[in-house]
């Protein structure tokens, strides 16, 4: 027997989960598959429990700050009893994400789908029809092609460590990258990072990023440019590192090089939608090359940055489409951050966008080593760099780098979304002193 649906969610997700629950609110008969963890990479293997080994990494960075400063402290990181910590947030994410879909009427589907065609996936055994489908199944860590690449493990592998090593190599110069190197360095090992180029996080400002790279070398962690990864073998219980005028031993070996999207064994090829490892190509609508099929969040080749607000906010974009709104997708400012040590976040016009358009924008470079937020924390190099519109005066954009800085960015996201002007903030009273008050000083 074939089971009929108004809409078919492929991955349980944020992305996913937020479409199926809302078109079920809508009246809408709903099913949705999952062959790996409900829930997604996010909640249970990504974002939130990296921010659970974060909190004590953050935690500790900021009381060796004030050590001799009225704290007595010789913190250390016990990386079992966090570990404990996270995993006993992300054993109730699975289970916790399915039982709250069944319970609100959404038919939920364990196993890999596959296009039999444009209305129809099979499951297992089971198949299912569909007048709207929405692909929703994220990414995949990205595995380099080199000899010795069974011996690379990924962030899914470090965030389930049960031991931290002495030492730890990673390859690349992402996000994941430097947040992997952050927690480890904090936890007490010795941290290579390698990157094939001169320019890692190309797209924050360059100035930034070296003064990032320059603390977490005072943590520990050795960064190394313009380096091919050409092998990786296995030495007794540790491994080498080998690539050109380079050859590290090392503990473990993470790559850290990108992801992938998970829509190539879906079936695509054989009813005429396109895609690329980037994901589905869409348009303006968050439509496939076939009409109702849709893809959202990380399986959507869309050209924003693959986060997990982006994610829930195109779900809820083709929630519409599927119910009678056809407008063409406007995304707003989305901030990005990256929890390393320190923080480094972004949003609106970049600075690197800025300096390519030098007679419309303006950077404005801000240190805060003098403000008190700085000063009772005794941070090093705090910095805010605004983007100026200088055709209207106005704040487009701004980059942060701090141990505040997601929340100056939040705080900046809403400013530049509203249009304050520097008169603005100077009215807008926040309580003192705090990240919020500070604001006024960069205006």
């Amino acid at each position: 027997m074939v089971e009929k649906y108004d809409t078919v969610v492929i991955g349980a997700g944020p992305a996913g989960t937020a479409a199926a629950s809302s078109l079920k609110a809508q009246g809408q008969k709903v099913a949705i598959v999952e062959e790996d963890l409900w829930g997604g990479t996010c909640p249970n293997r990504g974002c939130d429990p990296k921010k659970i080994l974060y909190a004590a990494v953050e935690a500790k960075e900021k009381a060796d700050l004030l050590a001799g400063q009225g704290l007595n402290t010789q913190n250390s990181i016990n990386w079992a009893d966090l570990m404990a910590n996270k995993r006993d947030y992300t054993k109730q994410i699975s289970p916790g994400t399915h039982d709250s879909l069944a319970n609100n009427g959404i038919e939920t589907i364990n196993g890999h789908a596959h296009f039999v065609d444009p209305h129809t996936l099979k499951v297992g055994q089971q198949t299912i029809e569909a007048q709207n489908v929405i692909i929703a199944t994220g990414l995949r860590p990205r595995i380099l092609d080199i000899k010795g690449k069974e011996f690379l493990q990924t962030s899914t592998d470090f965030l389930d460590l049960d031991e931290m090593p002495e030492s730890i190599t990673i390859l690349g110069g992402g996000y994941v990258a430097f947040e992997l190197a952050g927690i480890a360095s904090s936890a007490g090992a010795k941290v290579t990072l390698i990157h094939h180029n001169n320019r890692p996080l190309k797209a924050f400002p360059e100035n930034l990023v070296q003064t990032l790279c320059d603390q977490l070398s005072k943590n520990g962690v050795e960064t190394v440019l313009d380096k091919e990864i050409t092998e990786v073998q296995e030495d007794n219980a540790s491994y080498r590192v080998i690539g050109n005028d380079f050859d590290k031993k090392t503990d473990k070996v993470f790559a850290a090089v990108g992801r992938i999207a998970n829509v190539d064994q879906l079936g695509l090829d054989q009813i005429g939608v396109d895609y690329s490892s980037k994901g589905v190509k869409v348009n303006e609508h968050l439509q496939s090359d076939v009409s109702h099929i849709y893809a959202v969040g990380d399986s959507a080749a869309s050209p924003v940055l693959k986060l997990t607000p982006v994610a829930g906010y195109e779900a809820n974009y083709v929630v519409g489409q599927i119910l009678g709104d056809h407008a063409e997708i406007e995304y707003p400012y989305i901030p990005t951050i990256i929890f390393s040590l320190p923080k480094l976040a972004q949003v609106g016009v970049t600075v690197n966008r800025a300096q390519e358009d030098t007679e419309r924008y303006e950077v404005k470079t801000v240190p805060m080593e003098d403000w008190i937020t700085y000063k009772r924390q005794h941070e090093k190099q705090p910095l805010v760099q605004l983007v100026i519109d200088q055709k209207n005066d106005q704040v487009v954009g701004a980059a942060c780098l701090s141990m505040e800085a997601d929340e100056m960015i939040n705080y900046l996201t809403l400013l530049i979304k509203h249009g304050y002007s520097a008169e603005d903030v100077s009215q807008t009273p926040f309580a003192y002193p705090t990240i919020a008050s500070d604001i006024q000083y960069l205006y």
